[in-house]
Protein backbone atom coordinates (compact mmCIF):
# COMPACT_ATOMS: atom_id res chain seq x y z
CA UNK A 1 0.00 0.00 0.00
CA UNK A 2 1.27 3.48 -0.82
CA UNK A 3 -0.03 6.89 0.24
CA UNK A 4 -0.69 7.93 -3.36
CA UNK A 5 -3.34 5.29 -3.96
CA UNK A 6 -7.11 5.11 -3.82
CA UNK A 7 -7.15 2.27 -1.31
CA UNK A 8 -5.11 4.34 1.14
CA UNK A 9 -7.01 7.60 0.63
CA UNK A 10 -10.53 6.21 0.64
CA UNK A 11 -10.29 3.06 2.73
CA UNK A 12 -7.30 2.71 5.03
CA UNK A 13 -6.81 6.32 6.16
CA UNK A 14 -10.49 7.10 6.98
CA UNK A 15 -10.89 3.82 8.85
CA UNK A 16 -7.64 4.29 10.76
CA UNK A 17 -8.38 7.89 11.78
CA UNK A 18 -11.92 6.94 12.81
CA UNK A 19 -10.61 4.12 15.00
CA UNK A 20 -7.79 6.27 16.36
CA UNK A 21 -9.96 9.17 17.50
CA UNK A 22 -12.75 6.90 18.72
CA UNK A 23 -10.35 5.00 20.99
CA UNK A 24 -9.58 6.18 24.53
CA UNK A 25 -6.21 7.89 24.86
CA UNK A 26 -4.61 4.90 26.62
CA UNK A 27 -5.53 2.61 23.70
CA UNK A 28 -4.24 4.79 20.88
CA UNK A 29 -0.75 3.30 20.89
CA UNK A 30 -2.42 -0.06 20.27
CA UNK A 31 -4.44 1.41 17.40
CA UNK A 32 -1.23 2.80 15.87
CA UNK A 33 0.41 -0.62 16.12
CA UNK A 34 -2.60 -2.42 14.64
CA UNK A 35 -2.86 0.09 11.81
CA UNK A 36 0.85 -0.16 11.06
CA UNK A 37 0.70 -3.95 10.93
CA UNK A 38 -2.26 -3.82 8.54
CA UNK A 39 -0.52 -1.19 6.40
CA UNK A 40 2.59 -3.33 5.88
CA UNK A 41 0.65 -6.62 5.58
CA UNK A 42 -1.20 -5.17 2.59
CA UNK A 43 2.03 -5.60 0.61
CA UNK A 44 3.25 -9.02 1.80
CA UNK A 45 2.28 -10.91 4.92
CA UNK A 46 5.49 -12.95 5.04
CA UNK A 47 7.65 -9.83 5.12
CA UNK A 48 5.48 -8.44 7.88
CA UNK A 49 6.61 -11.46 9.90
CA UNK A 50 10.23 -10.47 9.15
CA UNK A 51 9.72 -6.84 10.22
CA UNK A 52 7.97 -7.94 13.41
CA UNK A 53 10.76 -10.43 14.16
CA UNK A 54 13.41 -7.71 13.76
CA UNK A 55 11.41 -5.51 16.14
CA UNK A 56 11.02 -8.23 18.76
CA UNK A 57 14.69 -9.21 18.65
CA UNK A 58 15.71 -5.55 18.89
CA UNK A 59 13.52 -5.06 21.94
CA UNK A 60 14.79 -8.24 23.67
CA UNK A 61 18.39 -7.18 23.08
CA UNK A 62 17.62 -3.75 24.51
CA UNK A 63 16.36 -5.43 27.69
CA UNK A 64 19.70 -7.20 28.03
CA UNK A 65 21.51 -3.91 27.50
CA UNK A 66 19.47 -2.22 30.24
CA UNK A 67 19.95 -5.16 32.62
CA UNK A 68 23.74 -5.29 32.10
CA UNK A 69 25.74 -4.38 35.19
CA UNK A 70 28.89 -3.11 33.50
CA UNK A 71 29.93 -1.32 30.34
CA UNK A 72 31.62 -4.37 28.85
CA UNK A 73 28.46 -6.47 29.02
CA UNK A 74 26.38 -3.62 27.61
CA UNK A 75 28.83 -3.26 24.74
CA UNK A 76 28.71 -6.99 24.02
CA UNK A 77 24.91 -6.98 23.85
CA UNK A 78 24.96 -3.87 21.69
CA UNK A 79 27.35 -5.65 19.33
CA UNK A 80 25.02 -8.66 19.20
CA UNK A 81 21.99 -6.48 18.41
CA UNK A 82 23.76 -4.43 15.75
CA UNK A 83 25.29 -7.55 14.19
CA UNK A 84 21.91 -9.28 13.94
CA UNK A 85 20.30 -6.18 12.44
CA UNK A 86 23.10 -5.71 9.89
CA UNK A 87 23.09 -9.42 9.04
CA UNK A 88 19.39 -9.20 8.23
CA UNK A 89 19.93 -6.11 6.10
CA UNK A 90 22.96 -7.69 4.43
CA UNK A 91 21.10 -10.83 3.42
CA UNK A 92 17.98 -9.23 2.04
CA UNK A 93 19.62 -6.20 0.45
CA UNK A 94 23.07 -7.37 -0.66
CA UNK A 95 22.87 -11.12 -1.29
CA UNK A 96 21.94 -10.74 -4.97
CA UNK A 97 24.56 -8.01 -5.42
CA UNK A 98 27.24 -10.17 -3.82
CA UNK A 99 26.46 -13.19 -5.99
CA UNK A 100 26.34 -11.05 -9.14
CA UNK A 101 29.69 -9.40 -8.31
CA UNK A 102 31.27 -12.75 -7.45
CA UNK A 103 30.08 -14.29 -10.72
CA UNK A 104 31.48 -11.31 -12.64
CA UNK A 105 34.84 -11.85 -10.94
CA UNK A 106 34.74 -15.59 -11.69
CA UNK A 107 34.00 -14.87 -15.35
CA UNK A 108 37.23 -12.88 -15.64
CA UNK A 109 39.25 -15.99 -14.76
CA UNK A 110 37.17 -18.31 -16.90
CA UNK A 111 35.31 -19.98 -14.03
CA UNK A 112 31.65 -20.87 -14.16
CA UNK A 113 29.02 -18.86 -12.28
CA UNK A 114 27.53 -19.78 -8.94
CA UNK A 115 23.89 -20.74 -9.30
CA UNK A 116 22.09 -19.15 -6.35
CA UNK A 117 18.58 -18.21 -5.45
CA UNK A 118 17.25 -14.66 -5.80
CA UNK A 119 16.29 -12.70 -2.70
CA UNK A 120 13.35 -10.27 -2.75
CA UNK A 121 14.03 -6.95 -1.04
CA UNK A 122 11.39 -6.09 1.61
CA UNK A 123 10.07 -2.55 1.26
CA UNK A 124 11.64 -0.11 3.70
CA UNK A 125 13.97 -2.65 5.31
CA UNK A 126 16.86 -0.14 5.42
CA UNK A 127 14.86 2.49 7.31
CA UNK A 128 13.56 -0.13 9.73
CA UNK A 129 17.03 -1.52 10.46
CA UNK A 130 18.50 1.96 10.94
CA UNK A 131 15.82 2.85 13.47
CA UNK A 132 16.44 -0.38 15.38
CA UNK A 133 20.20 0.24 15.46
CA UNK A 134 19.83 3.86 16.59
CA UNK A 135 17.50 2.75 19.40
CA UNK A 136 20.00 0.17 20.67
CA UNK A 137 22.88 2.65 20.53
CA UNK A 138 20.92 5.44 22.22
CA UNK A 139 19.79 3.13 25.02
CA UNK A 140 23.37 1.95 25.51
CA UNK A 141 24.71 5.52 25.61
CA UNK A 142 21.91 6.65 27.92
CA UNK A 143 20.70 9.14 25.29
CA UNK A 144 17.21 7.65 25.33
CA UNK A 145 15.09 6.02 27.96
CA UNK A 146 14.21 2.42 27.06
CA UNK A 147 10.65 1.87 25.88
CA UNK A 148 8.40 0.90 28.81
CA UNK A 149 7.11 -2.20 27.03
CA UNK A 150 7.27 -4.04 23.73
CA UNK A 151 3.98 -2.51 22.54
CA UNK A 152 5.39 1.01 22.77
CA UNK A 153 8.61 0.01 21.03
CA UNK A 154 6.72 -1.86 18.31
CA UNK A 155 4.41 1.09 17.70
CA UNK A 156 7.49 3.30 17.27
CA UNK A 157 9.44 0.90 15.10
CA UNK A 158 6.47 0.06 12.86
CA UNK A 159 4.95 3.56 12.74
CA UNK A 160 3.30 3.42 9.32
CA UNK A 161 3.62 7.05 8.15
CA UNK A 162 7.40 6.72 7.90
CA UNK A 163 7.82 2.95 8.01
CA UNK A 164 8.83 2.36 4.41
CA UNK A 165 10.66 5.53 3.27
CA UNK A 166 11.50 7.66 6.29
CA UNK A 167 12.31 10.14 7.57
CA UNK A 168 14.63 8.13 9.81
CA UNK A 169 13.16 8.75 13.26
CA UNK A 170 14.97 8.05 16.50
CA UNK A 171 13.07 6.86 19.53
CA UNK A 172 14.31 9.78 21.60
CA UNK A 173 12.65 12.14 19.06
CA UNK A 174 9.18 10.78 19.80
CA UNK A 175 9.34 8.96 23.15
CA UNK A 176 7.68 11.78 25.08
CA UNK A 177 5.13 12.35 22.33
CA UNK A 178 3.71 8.88 22.91
CA UNK A 179 2.65 10.12 26.37
CA UNK A 180 2.24 13.88 25.96
CA UNK A 181 1.26 14.66 22.36
CA UNK A 182 -1.68 16.94 21.78
CA UNK A 183 -4.60 16.59 19.38
CA UNK A 184 -6.12 19.83 18.17
CA UNK A 185 -8.12 20.92 15.15
CA UNK A 186 -5.33 23.30 14.17
CA UNK A 187 -2.71 20.57 14.33
CA UNK A 188 -4.90 18.25 12.29
CA UNK A 189 -5.46 20.97 9.70
CA UNK A 190 -1.71 21.58 9.50
CA UNK A 191 -1.22 17.87 8.92
CA UNK A 192 -3.89 17.75 6.23
CA UNK A 193 -2.29 20.72 4.45
CA UNK A 194 1.15 19.08 4.59
CA UNK A 195 -0.26 15.79 3.33
CA UNK A 196 -1.98 17.47 0.38
CA UNK A 197 1.19 19.37 -0.56
CA UNK A 198 3.17 16.12 -0.59
CA UNK A 199 0.47 14.26 -2.51
CA UNK A 200 0.41 16.95 -5.21
CA UNK A 201 4.21 16.95 -5.44
CA UNK A 202 4.15 13.22 -6.12
CA UNK A 203 1.19 12.90 -8.46
CA UNK A 204 1.26 16.19 -10.37
CA UNK A 205 5.01 16.75 -10.71
CA UNK A 206 7.18 13.72 -9.91
CA UNK A 207 5.17 11.08 -11.78
CA UNK A 208 4.73 12.97 -15.09
CA UNK A 209 8.38 14.05 -15.11
CA UNK A 210 9.41 10.45 -14.36
CA UNK A 211 8.23 9.45 -17.84
CA UNK A 212 10.80 11.77 -19.40
CA UNK A 213 13.61 10.53 -17.15
CA UNK A 214 12.76 6.88 -17.79
CA UNK A 215 12.66 7.42 -21.55
CA UNK A 216 15.98 9.28 -21.68
CA UNK A 217 17.84 6.82 -19.46
CA UNK A 218 16.52 3.93 -21.56
CA UNK A 219 18.27 5.23 -24.70
CA UNK A 220 21.17 3.06 -25.75
CA UNK A 221 22.97 5.98 -27.39
CA UNK A 222 21.60 9.23 -25.92
CA UNK A 223 22.42 12.56 -27.48
CA UNK A 224 23.48 15.71 -25.65
CA UNK A 225 19.84 16.82 -25.55
CA UNK A 226 18.61 13.41 -24.37
CA UNK A 227 21.19 13.25 -21.58
CA UNK A 228 20.64 16.72 -20.17
CA UNK A 229 16.87 16.38 -20.50
CA UNK A 230 17.00 13.08 -18.63
CA UNK A 231 19.34 14.42 -15.93
CA UNK A 232 17.19 17.52 -15.38
CA UNK A 233 14.02 15.43 -15.29
CA UNK A 234 15.43 13.01 -12.74
CA UNK A 235 16.71 15.88 -10.59
CA UNK A 236 13.18 17.29 -10.46
CA UNK A 237 11.53 13.88 -10.10
CA UNK A 238 13.66 12.70 -7.20
CA UNK A 239 13.22 15.86 -5.16
CA UNK A 240 9.45 16.11 -5.60
CA UNK A 241 8.96 12.36 -5.16
CA UNK A 242 11.00 11.99 -1.99
CA UNK A 243 10.16 15.32 -0.38
CA UNK A 244 6.53 14.64 -1.33
CA UNK A 245 6.60 11.37 0.59
CA UNK A 246 8.23 13.12 3.53
CA UNK A 247 5.54 15.83 3.52
CA UNK A 248 2.86 13.17 3.53
CA UNK A 249 4.54 11.26 6.36
CA UNK A 250 4.93 14.42 8.45
CA UNK A 251 1.34 15.38 7.67
CA UNK A 252 0.02 11.99 8.76
CA UNK A 253 2.06 12.26 11.94
CA UNK A 254 0.49 15.64 12.71
CA UNK A 255 -2.98 14.17 12.19
CA UNK A 256 -2.04 11.64 14.88
CA UNK A 257 -0.56 14.28 17.18
CA UNK A 258 3.13 13.58 16.41
CA UNK A 259 5.61 16.12 15.13
CA UNK A 260 8.33 14.36 13.16
CA UNK A 261 11.69 15.97 12.35
CA UNK A 262 12.01 17.71 8.99
CA UNK A 263 13.86 15.95 6.19
CA UNK A 264 14.39 18.69 3.58
CA UNK A 265 15.25 22.37 3.73
CA UNK A 266 15.57 23.80 0.21
CA UNK A 267 18.48 21.51 -0.77
CA UNK A 268 18.85 22.89 -4.29
CA UNK A 269 19.67 26.30 -2.81
CA UNK A 270 22.89 24.94 -1.28
CA UNK A 271 26.14 26.78 -2.04
CA UNK A 272 28.34 23.76 -1.33
CA UNK A 273 28.06 19.97 -1.13
CA UNK A 274 28.57 20.26 2.62
CA UNK A 275 25.55 22.54 2.83
CA UNK A 276 23.60 20.25 0.49
CA UNK A 277 23.94 17.39 2.94
CA UNK A 278 22.68 19.62 5.72
CA UNK A 279 19.54 20.24 3.67
CA UNK A 280 18.91 16.96 1.78
CA UNK A 281 17.54 13.88 3.58
CA UNK A 282 18.53 15.53 6.84
CA UNK A 283 17.46 12.61 9.03
CA UNK A 284 19.81 10.25 7.15
CA UNK A 285 22.65 12.78 7.17
CA UNK A 286 22.30 13.17 10.93
CA UNK A 287 22.13 9.39 11.37
CA UNK A 288 25.31 8.83 9.36
CA UNK A 289 27.06 11.60 11.29
CA UNK A 290 26.06 10.41 14.76
CA UNK A 291 26.27 6.63 14.30
CA UNK A 292 29.00 6.25 11.69
CA UNK A 293 31.18 9.32 11.09
CA UNK A 294 31.68 10.27 14.75
CA UNK A 295 32.27 6.67 15.95
CA UNK A 296 34.87 6.29 13.17
CA UNK A 297 36.69 9.23 14.75
CA UNK A 298 35.09 12.18 12.97
CA UNK A 299 37.60 14.99 12.72
CA UNK A 300 39.33 14.17 16.02
CA UNK A 301 42.13 11.95 14.69
CA UNK A 302 44.03 14.16 12.32
CA UNK A 303 43.51 15.59 8.88
CA UNK A 304 44.14 12.43 6.89
CA UNK A 305 41.82 10.37 9.09
CA UNK A 306 39.12 13.04 8.77
CA UNK A 307 39.17 12.79 4.99
CA UNK A 308 39.15 9.00 5.18
CA UNK A 309 36.18 9.08 7.57
CA UNK A 310 34.26 11.43 5.27
CA UNK A 311 34.91 9.22 2.27
CA UNK A 312 34.06 6.01 4.13
CA UNK A 313 30.84 7.46 5.55
CA UNK A 314 29.60 8.61 2.15
CA UNK A 315 30.58 5.38 0.38
CA UNK A 316 28.72 3.36 3.00
CA UNK A 317 25.84 5.83 2.78
CA UNK A 318 25.78 5.29 -0.97
CA UNK A 319 25.79 1.52 -0.53
CA UNK A 320 22.91 1.87 1.96
CA UNK A 321 20.83 3.36 -0.86
CA UNK A 322 21.17 0.30 -3.04
CA UNK A 323 23.09 -2.86 -3.87
CA UNK A 324 24.78 -1.62 -7.02
CA UNK A 325 28.20 -0.23 -7.89
CA UNK A 326 26.45 2.92 -9.11
CA UNK A 327 25.51 3.76 -5.53
CA UNK A 328 29.05 3.08 -4.32
CA UNK A 329 30.45 5.48 -6.93
CA UNK A 330 27.74 8.04 -6.16
CA UNK A 331 28.73 7.90 -2.50
CA UNK A 332 32.41 8.18 -3.42
CA UNK A 333 31.62 11.22 -5.60
CA UNK A 334 29.99 13.04 -2.71
CA UNK A 335 32.60 11.85 -0.22
CA UNK A 336 35.39 13.18 -2.43
CA UNK A 337 33.63 16.52 -2.87
CA UNK A 338 33.09 16.83 0.89
CA UNK A 339 36.77 16.11 1.51
CA UNK A 340 37.85 18.69 -1.08
CA UNK A 341 35.58 21.32 0.45
CA UNK A 342 36.95 20.62 3.88
CA UNK A 343 40.48 20.87 2.52
CA UNK A 344 39.67 24.24 0.93
CA UNK A 345 38.00 25.54 4.08
CA UNK A 346 35.51 27.64 2.10
CA UNK A 347 31.89 28.34 3.03
CA UNK A 348 30.89 28.10 -0.63
CA UNK A 349 32.23 26.05 -3.55
CA UNK A 350 35.72 27.34 -4.39
CA UNK A 351 34.93 30.49 -2.43
CA UNK A 352 32.68 31.69 -5.27
CA UNK A 353 29.94 34.32 -4.79
CA UNK A 354 26.89 32.59 -3.37
CA UNK A 355 24.69 32.80 -6.47
CA UNK A 356 27.44 31.29 -8.64
CA UNK A 357 28.26 28.72 -5.96
CA UNK A 358 24.61 27.59 -5.86
CA UNK A 359 24.67 27.00 -9.63
CA UNK A 360 27.97 25.09 -9.44
CA UNK A 361 26.77 23.00 -6.50
CA UNK A 362 23.56 22.10 -8.31
CA UNK A 363 25.58 21.05 -11.36
CA UNK A 364 27.71 18.77 -9.17
CA UNK A 365 24.57 17.32 -7.61
CA UNK A 366 23.00 16.68 -11.04
CA UNK A 367 26.17 14.92 -12.20
CA UNK A 368 25.91 12.69 -9.14
CA UNK A 369 22.23 11.99 -9.76
CA UNK A 370 23.09 10.49 -13.15
CA UNK A 371 25.14 7.76 -11.46
CA UNK A 372 22.42 7.39 -8.80
CA UNK A 373 19.72 6.84 -11.46
CA UNK A 374 21.58 4.79 -14.05
CA UNK A 375 20.94 1.01 -13.95
CA UNK A 376 24.66 0.28 -14.24
CA UNK A 377 28.02 2.02 -14.37
CA UNK A 378 28.35 1.61 -18.14
CA UNK A 379 25.07 3.39 -18.77
CA UNK A 380 26.10 6.20 -16.42
CA UNK A 381 29.40 6.82 -18.21
CA UNK A 382 27.64 6.67 -21.56
CA UNK A 383 25.34 9.38 -20.24
CA UNK A 384 28.30 11.46 -19.11
CA UNK A 385 29.81 11.19 -22.57
CA UNK A 386 26.55 12.37 -24.10
CA UNK A 387 26.35 15.26 -21.61
CA UNK A 388 29.81 16.29 -22.78
CA UNK A 389 28.56 16.47 -26.39
CA UNK A 390 30.21 13.31 -27.68
CA UNK A 391 27.07 11.90 -29.36
CA UNK A 392 25.31 14.77 -31.13
CA UNK A 393 23.54 17.76 -29.67
CA UNK A 394 19.84 17.67 -30.49
CA UNK A 395 17.12 15.67 -28.79
CA UNK A 396 16.89 12.39 -30.70
CA UNK A 397 13.77 11.50 -32.66
CA UNK A 398 13.40 8.35 -30.56
CA UNK A 399 12.90 10.55 -27.49
CA UNK A 400 11.14 13.56 -28.98
CA UNK A 401 8.12 11.78 -30.43
CA UNK A 402 7.41 9.85 -27.21
CA UNK A 403 7.38 12.79 -24.80
CA UNK A 404 3.95 14.37 -24.42
CA UNK A 405 3.81 18.15 -24.37
CA UNK A 406 2.12 18.00 -20.98
CA UNK A 407 5.17 16.31 -19.44
CA UNK A 408 7.46 19.02 -20.78
CA UNK A 409 5.16 21.69 -19.37
CA UNK A 410 5.18 19.96 -15.99
CA UNK A 411 8.97 19.67 -16.11
CA UNK A 412 9.23 23.42 -16.68
CA UNK A 413 6.76 24.02 -13.84
CA UNK A 414 8.75 21.66 -11.61
CA UNK A 415 11.93 23.59 -12.32
CA UNK A 416 10.02 26.81 -11.63
CA UNK A 417 8.71 25.47 -8.32
CA UNK A 418 12.23 24.36 -7.40
CA UNK A 419 13.53 27.87 -8.10
CA UNK A 420 10.63 29.35 -6.13
CA UNK A 421 11.50 26.93 -3.33
CA UNK A 422 15.03 28.29 -3.32
CA UNK A 423 13.85 31.89 -3.16
CA UNK A 424 10.77 31.64 -0.97
CA UNK A 425 10.80 28.30 0.81
CA UNK A 426 7.18 27.65 -0.14
CA UNK A 427 7.36 23.92 0.50
CA UNK A 428 9.35 24.10 3.73
CA UNK A 429 8.12 24.00 7.28
CA UNK A 430 8.01 27.82 7.36
CA UNK A 431 5.02 27.80 5.01
CA UNK A 432 2.14 26.39 7.06
CA UNK A 433 -1.53 26.24 6.19
CA UNK A 434 -2.11 29.36 8.31
CA UNK A 435 0.62 31.37 6.56
CA UNK A 436 -0.88 30.36 3.21
CA UNK A 437 -4.12 32.24 3.88
CA UNK A 438 -7.72 31.19 3.15
CA UNK A 439 -7.51 31.63 -0.63
CA UNK A 440 -4.41 29.48 -0.85
CA UNK A 441 -6.05 26.86 1.35
CA UNK A 442 -9.06 26.68 -0.95
CA UNK A 443 -6.73 26.53 -3.95
CA UNK A 444 -4.80 23.68 -2.35
CA UNK A 445 -7.98 21.67 -1.87
CA UNK A 446 -8.76 22.20 -5.56
CA UNK A 447 -5.29 21.16 -6.67
CA UNK A 448 -5.48 18.13 -4.37
CA UNK A 449 -8.79 17.13 -5.98
CA UNK A 450 -7.13 17.45 -9.38
CA UNK A 451 -4.30 15.23 -8.18
CA UNK A 452 -6.79 12.60 -6.97
CA UNK A 453 -8.46 12.62 -10.41
CA UNK A 454 -5.04 12.33 -12.05
CA UNK A 455 -4.21 9.39 -9.79
CA UNK A 456 -7.33 7.53 -10.88
CA UNK A 457 -6.26 7.68 -14.53
CA UNK A 458 -2.64 6.56 -14.08
CA UNK A 459 -0.92 3.28 -13.35
CA UNK A 460 0.75 2.25 -10.09
CA UNK A 461 3.77 4.45 -9.32
CA UNK A 462 5.65 3.62 -6.10
CA UNK A 463 7.82 6.18 -4.35
CA UNK A 464 11.46 6.02 -5.43
CA UNK A 465 12.81 5.52 -1.92
CA UNK A 466 10.69 2.40 -1.39
CA UNK A 467 13.52 0.47 -3.10
CA UNK A 468 16.02 1.60 -0.49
Amino acid sequence: MIFASGVFLFLFLPLFLAAYYAAPARWRTGVILAGSLAFYAWWRLDFLVLIVAVTIVGYLVSLRIVAARDDRTRTIWLGVGVALALATLGYFKYFNFGIHSLNAALATIGAGPIDAWSVILPIGISFHIFQTISYLIDVTRGDARPAPDIWRFSAFNLLFPQLVAGPVIRYKDVERQFDERTHTADKFAEGAWRFMVGFCKKVLIADPVARIADLCFAQGQPTFGDAWLGAASYTVQLYFDFSGYTDMAIGLGLMMGFRFPENFDRPYSSASITEFWRRWHMSLSAWLRDYLYIPLGGNRRGVSRTYLNLAATMVLGGLWHGANWTFVLWGAWHGGLLALERLGGKRTVLGLPRLVAVAVTLLLVVIGWVMFRAPDVGTAFGFYGAMAGMAGFGVSDAVAWQIPVSSIVILVLGIGFAVFEVRRGFFTRTRTHEAAGPLAQVAMVGVFALAVLQLSSTTYSPFLYFQF
